[in-house]
């Protein structure tokens, strides 16, 4: 990258560590003495802070790694915090409050073993020592995977702080000195604690703490540490031994710290006789004395001072050795003295004196020494903070370093006439890394008593209460109702500004720095503040230079690590031409840059008219004070070129994608949670942000100054220099100025809380996208509120990319080590690499969109559109994927267009189209158009995909498989939207005939189902009259036939092309499939329909083409997907033999239709029969219509079918015979079915009944329907006479008429003898002329008529019979009877008989 190369990094500023989210959660613990303590007043120390490093943090490959403790204490209130870079670690906060007791300064020592991590606390009362378990010893593995763990502090809260093992307090002899704060605290190596504390009397005393786990009583030692010339001991209730001598104030130590050695500890204390001592606890004896004076040149008004402000400080090295760093306090100057512990054969010390260096600061609050460097931290008055830094091997010149330290906000907010005030005051407010959280919500505690009650609101809610508060204050304080609308703004902005006041006092309250932090394995440098942690990090030398103060930008040529050289004279000269140029910026002219890169507008143009204000308004001869420092420029344009390459991210092709770096799997375990927490993610995107607005600034300087040289020319310039400058140097700086108001930009735009349900919707679009595979795409990941789009994108994208980067494949993560400046300066630059708008790598955006960050995305494709042409085609297929999720979709067409002319130039369409089941694979461009179709189809747009692929089929004219994908996604979408004749006309242009044939099936199944069979009839189907009549066909016998109207559709689609024979034979199979499987009362109706209509079709064609192929049985019970080789019940399927093919004629449909209504009528009159009906033979109607008493019916299906009407006579006679015999149920319901018969005449003179009219029935029929030798009578009579019901006279007399001779067998078959006897005689008589009409007999016997005869094999039946029985009287007198007749008989037979001869002859 261009920026890695030029300058070196030289430089820190500070980053507030503070996160914008709901104070974390606290747990308190509370310690009291027995007994309630001291009654006296505690004694109120300095608050102070301080930090410990656990022994493994830099190491790669450990569960400490990045890993550390920091504390604070006010008051008697100590706050204990576990901080981790890589893994946001939970119930990482404790509070210890200490009823009765103050805390010391810095009386809070952390150190650990090998199981357990050990906190030893020293209060004015009591020393305490808390015992956690180490880190290593809380998980299952070493390897640590989770991106949230829990910390030492978890288990707390089980801690007994009154376990008298694990406290102690301070007994009243030695006592606690009142005058000195000093403390320092260690370990034995048995696990003991040992405190060391000023005494009362002078001195040092210690006291020691057994170690935890020791048995029986609590024995505390206690040891006195003082000069003397005598040794004595003095033992005391507490066994204590004592060093004892003279006593005064001089012996007081103002500052301790401990180095200890494998079996001893070796104590140093400075003094406020300002010497160091340095004391050997083991051996209880003073072994070194030095007089800190002997360093100081002037030393004489400091020796009559008490040393009450120095301060003293300890770095081991196992190379080096031990360092000693002393700071000596003067008035209006200070001292750092640093030292080399020396040690001889015979254990005798000295100390190697190494640098003094010296400050103008006052009040030093703390400083860190290493093995080659001194930090130090002053606060002055003004509460203004200085961080300085200093080499003290390499630097000479005892030049130091200043960090850069964030500034407090603003006392006031300027707001324009044409800014709202409220709108202003909030973003203000609530810009990110400007206020804490913390400092808000202590301001609307104060200014609002509603809010007193109000803790740990998330950043969303405290804005919300805020606002509220802020409302209800301006209306609770307002008593006009009406006022003009600049008294309205005033108010406002007077409300807004007294919030602001507090935010800002509170803000500086909790900025107030306690501590510096120093971590000598990685070089990471923290600063403690009241109310929050922040990191010192490093910077460019240009950023540096430009940040840094008048005073010291002079100095800045001996200090960068730069040579004396003519160029480095010239940068730090142009850097102090943008420093003029800069700081006479008015905030008009800084709107007038700020508003041009807004509307993406030529900064150039900008600049020109800030230069012009610039010397309209020259009234401090900037101008002239430019010109000059520009004369001392050597080389303007190298100079120039410098910082500009410096500034610039951009690459020259993409960089390697990290995940796509095949690393070992325990690598990339180890690796990805490294710097992955919360505070590594808000404080490498506040240096970007910082980064982009300080270069944002400097290069808004640097295109005013090129304008100025341009006006200059060539008396600056020389003569070929000016439009190398006007043409590329412009150019180039104009660039960078947009680019890095974007990364700015980004840097402060929140990022959007999204619905679970939204990302879930998401993640749908970008599977049919094929990207949910891609590093860029984070689904179903929650946006943790508040935070920026570019820590969005860090945290979830960028990291592993860049960490990645960062180790090879091939790294040993035992061996590895963290250097913090190094490790943070790549992150960062390889995050403004990812960020930059000029590189080809699209994973920013890509980011967003996986993120539904759509309207973050949309403000930020449309700053890149009027000038960065890289990725202009993934912008936009960018823009039209937002334009989609916001509803526009016309303007997302145009966007998918225009992208599509980049396809196969850029990395990230091409990543789009790289997929395997892309149906159009000819060309790049039909791939994209097939991803965006699928995309448009996802979310339901018909409309678009109908414009998009129509477009595309022009890019597809000599490929027809992609034209048939086309043609068969723009029919699909024209049928969705209801478009039929568009997507009859698609379907017809399709080239390729399987697709269009699956298009007309799904034409012809879409219309069917909505009922716009019109359009179906009606389309000319040129071509495809076959096809069209296969699907319907085949669909009508798939389908159910109730559910789908098939048949009818073909049957329309028949008659509409005057296909009548077609569309007969389709109604007949219709019907023919109802009777057989609709077996319900509008199955029947259904079908005596479809029979007419067949029955009408045949009709209108002529008569020698009437007729029909009866369909198989076969097209009936066709059914999709049945096995061809088994039926319904799983048996196998008999072969199929040849079929014959029958031809239905006019007639025959008639009968069918005869049936089917007699089958409805049926169905209408009982439903229990409908289902045996459906598939009744005519003989089997014939009876079920008999038995439901239609009779009419029956005897018109018999006539059909040339059926004798015996059994309808038969039934009629039995139902006469139930009514005779029946009761009045019998006799009501026989009225309906009697009343479903046509009678011959109808009775109207008298009263009838159900059973005459039954009986007058069948009389009719009898007299209506005649037969050959009478059979429907005997029929008759043989049914009543079987069923021993009398013969009515009607019948007799109608049956004599007839047939007599047959009554007279009937009687005799049923043993009827008298009947038959009567009928023998009346017979007789009939043949002899006495009533011949009621036998039917038109001639009698006579010689001149034709001849009669009688039954005589009956009558002699009839006599035997008679005779059978001659006991019976009765007989015998009917036997006689008939004798006597027939003797009568033959006497006139023979009498005719002669006279017919006679006559003859």
């Amino acid at each position: 990258m261009a920026a890695a190369v030029g300058l070196p990094e030289r430089g820190y500023l500070e980053l507030v560590g503070a996160e914008r989210g709901a104070r974390r959660r606290v747990r308190e613990l509370v310690f009291s003495l027995p007994g309630g303590g001291s009654s006296l007043t505690p004694v109120r120390y300095a608050d102070s802070a301080g930090g410990f490093w656990y022994q493994e943090n830099a190491q790669l490959g450990s569960v400490t790694r990045n890993r550390f403790i920091h504390w604070a204490t006010s008051g008697a209130t100590l706050e204990l915090v576990e901080e981790s870079l890589d893994i946001n670690l939970l119930n990482n906060a404790v509070q210890l409050k200490f009823q009765n007791c103050s805390l010391l300064p810095g009386g809070v020592h952390i150190f650990e073993t090998q199981n357990n991590v050990v906190i030893l606390i020293s209060t004015n009362q009591t020393v305490h020592r808390l015992i956690l378990p180490h880190p290593t010893r809380m998980y299952r593995s070493e390897l640590i995977t989770e991106s949230h763990v829990q910390s030492v502090f978890t288990d707390v809260g089980k801690v007994h702080l009154r376990d008298p093992f694990n406290y102690c307090v301070i007994p009243a002899i030695p006592g606690l000195s009142t005058h000195s704060t000093a403390s320092a605290a260690w370990l034995t190596s048995d696990g003991g604690a040992l405190f060391a504390l000023p005494s009362a009397s002078g001195g040092i005393f210690v006291l020691n703490l057994p170690p935890h786990n020791t048995h029986g009583m609590v024995s505390t030692l206690v040891v006195e540490l003082k000069q003397s010339s005598v040794m004595q001991r003095l033992l005391t209730g507490w066994m204590p031994t004592a060093i004892r001598g003279d006593q005064g104030p001089s012996e007081l130590p103002v500052s301790l710290s401990v180095h200890c050695r494998e079996h001893d500890a070796l104590l140093f204390a400075l003094y406020q006789d300002h010497k160091l001592r340095m004391w050997s606890y083991k051996d209880q004896m003073c072994l070194m004395v030095a007089d800190m004076l002997e360093f100081v040149p002037v030393s004489k008004d400091l020796r009559l001072a008490a040393g009450t402000g120095h301060r003293l400080q300890l770095s081991y090295s196992e190379t080096l050795g031990l360092y000693i760093g002393v700071y000596l306090h003067a008035p209006k100057q200070g001292q750092f003295c640093v030292f080399q512990l020396v040690s001889t054969e015979s254990q005798r010390y000295s100390l190697d004196h190494i640098s003094s260096l010296f400050t103008s600061q006052e009040t030093l609050v703390d400083f860190s020494l290493t093995t080659a460097e001194i930090w130090a931290l002053w606060h002055d008055d003004e509460n203004r903070t200085t961080v300085k830094y200093i080499n003290f091997e390499h630097n000479v010149a005892g030049q130091w370093n200043q960090v850069s330290v964030q500034p407090l906000p603003p006392e006031e907010v300027d707001i324009r006439d044409d800014q709202d005030p409220r709108e202003t005051f909030t973003e203000a407010i609530f810009m990110p890394g400007q206020f804490t959280n913390a400092a808000l919500l202590k301001a609307l505690q104060i200014f609002s008593q509603r809010a007193e009650h109000l803790t740990d609101l998330s950043w969303d809610e405290l804005k919300k209460e805020i606002t509220i508060a802020l409302e209800n204050e301006f209306q609770g304080n307002v008593t006009e109702y009406e006022f003009s609308q600049e008294v309205f703004r005033q108010l406002q902005i007077e409300f807004w500004s007294k919030f602001y006041a507090y935010c800002v006092q509170y803000q500086e309250e909790l900025s107030r720095p306690l501590a510096l932090l120093l971590n000598q394995c990685t070089s990471m440098v923290c600063l403690l503040k009241k109310g929050y942690l922040s990191f010192l990090v490093p910077c460019s030398l240009m950023d540096h230079l430009y940040l840094s103060l008048d005073e010291q930008l002079v100095n800045e040529v001996e200090s960068t690590g730069l040579d004396e050289s003519e160029f480095s004279h010239d940068l730090v000269s142009l850097v102090q031409c943008l420093r003029l140029i800069g700081e006479s910026i008015s905030v008009e002219m800084a709107l007038t840059m700020e508003m041009a890169c807004c509307r993406s507008q030529p900064p150039e143009r900008a600049a020109g008219q800030i230069l012009h204000d610039l010397i309209a308004n020259d009234i401090e001869n900037l101008i002239e004070d430019i010109h000059s420092k520009l004369q001392e420029i050597k080389n303007p344009i190298d100079a120039i070129g410098v910082l500009i390459r410096e500034m610039d991210y951009e690459t020259d092709a993409e960089m390697e994608r990290g995940l796509n770096i095949v690393q070992p799997l325990n690598v990339r375990m180890h690796l990805s949670q490294l710097y992955g927490s919360s505070t590594t993610v808000n404080m490498v995107c506040r240096c970007v942000y910082k980064m982009s607005m300080t270069r944002f600034l400097l290069c808004r300087d640097l295109l005013i100054l090129q304008q100025l040289l341009l006006r200059l020319g060539d008396t600056v310039l020389g003569g070929g220099q000016l439009y190398h400058t006007q043409q590329n140097l412009l150019h180039r700086t104009s660039h960078l100025i947009l680019s890095y108001y974007l990364i700015r930009w980004a840097s402060q735009r929140l990022a959007s809380d999204v619905p679970v349900d939204e990302l879930e919707c998401n993640l749908q679009h970008l599977s049919v996208l094929k990207l949910t595979d891609s590093t860029a795409i984070t689904p179903l990941k929650l946006v943790s509120s508040p935070q920026t789009i570019v820590e969005l994108f860090f945290q979830e994208v960028a990291r592993k990319h860049i960490i990645s980067q960062l180790f090879p494949p091939n790294a040993a993560l035992d061996e590895s080590s963290l250097s913090w400046p190094q490790m943070f300066s790549a992150i960062s630059s390889y995050l403004l690499q990812f960020l930059w708008p000029s590189n080809p790598n699209f994973l920013f955006p890509e980011c967003l969109m996986g993120a539904c960050q759509y309207a973050q995305l949309q403000e930020y494709i449309r700053f890149l559109g009027p000038w960065c042409h890289v990725n202009m085609g993934s912008c936009c297929f960018m823009m039209g994927r937002c334009y989609l999720v916001m509803g526009e979709g016309h303007k997302a067409l145009d966007c998918f267009c225009e992208a599509a002319s980049e396809v196969g130039k850029e990395e990230f369409l091409d990543r789009l189209i790289r997929s395997e089941d892309v149906e159009m694979a000819s060309t790049p461009r039909l791939q994209y158009y097939d991803k965006v179709l699928r995309l448009l189809d996802t979310m339901g747009l018909p409309e678009l995909i109908i414009q998009l692929a129509t477009l595309a089929i022009t890019e597809a004219a000599d490929d027809w498989r992609s034209q048939a994908t086309l043609r068969t996604c723009i029919f699909k979408h024209h049928l969705d939207l209801g478009h039929n004749s568009q997507a009859y006309e698609a379907m017809t242009h399709n080239p390729d005939s399987s697709r269009q044939l699956d298009c007309l099936r799904q034409l012809v199944v879409v219309l069917c189902e909505r009922s716009q069979l019109q359009d179906l009839v009606e389309f000319p189907y040129v071509n495809l009259h076959n096809e069209v009549v296969g699907i319907i066909e085949y669909r009508a016998r798939a389908v159910d036939l109730m559910t789908h109207n098939y048949y009818e559709l073909l049957y329309a689609f028949h008659v509409y092309r005057h296909n009548y024979r077609k569309a007969g034979t389709v109604m007949f199979e219709y019907g023919m499939r109802l009777g057989r499987e609709v077996r319900t009362r509008s199955g029947l109706q259904k079908q005596a329909n479809c029979y007419l209509a067949a029955l009408n079709c045949l009709r209108l064609i002529r008569p020698e083409y009437a007729w029909i192929v009866q369909p198989a049985s076969g097209a009936v019970y066709e059914r999709p997907g049945a096995s061809p080789k088994r039926s319904h019940d799983g048996e196998c399927a008999a072969a199929p033999t040849g079929s014959r093919i029958e031809i239905l004629e006019l007639q025959d449909l008639e009968k069918e239709c005869v049936l089917a209504r007699i089958r409805l009528t049926l169905a209408q009159h009982d439903s229990t029969t409908t289902a045996i009906t459906g598939n009744s033979s005519p003989k089997e109607l014939v009876t079920l219509l008999v038995q439901a008493g239609r009779f009419d019916t029956a005897i018109s299906l018999c006539q059909t079918y040339n059926f004798p009407l015996t059994p309808v006579f038969e039934g009629l006679t039995f139902k006469c015979i139930k009514l005779q015999f029946g009761g009045e149920t019998a006799l009501a319901e026989a009225w309906d079915w009697l009343a479903a018969n046509q009678l011959s005449s109808v009775i109207t003179t008298k009263e009838t009944s159900a059973t005459d009219e039954a009986w007058r029935l069948l009389s009719s029929y009898l007299d209506r329907y005649k037969s050959q030798n009478c059979l429907y009578h005997r029929c008759v009579i043989n049914k009543l006479l079987s069923h021993g019901v009398p013969l009515p006279n009607w019948l007799i007399n109608s049956y004599k008429m007839v047939d007599a001779a047959e009554l007279l067998r009937l009687y005799l078959n049923y043993d009827l003898l008298e009947e038959a006897v009567d009928l023998v005689l009346e017979y007789v008589d009939a043949l002899l002329g006495k009533g011949s009409r009621y036998f039917g007999i038109e001639f009698p016997l006579s010689p001149t008529t034709p001849m009669v005869w009688l039954p005589y094999s009956a009558i002699d039946q009839l006599l035997q019979a008679l005779g059978e029985n001659a006991t019976n009287h009765h007989n015998t007198v009917l036997y006689q009877k008939v004798h006597d007749k027939l003797e009568v008989y033959q006497n006139q037979v023979d009498k005719a008989t002669r006279d017919l001869l006679y006559r003859r002859n």
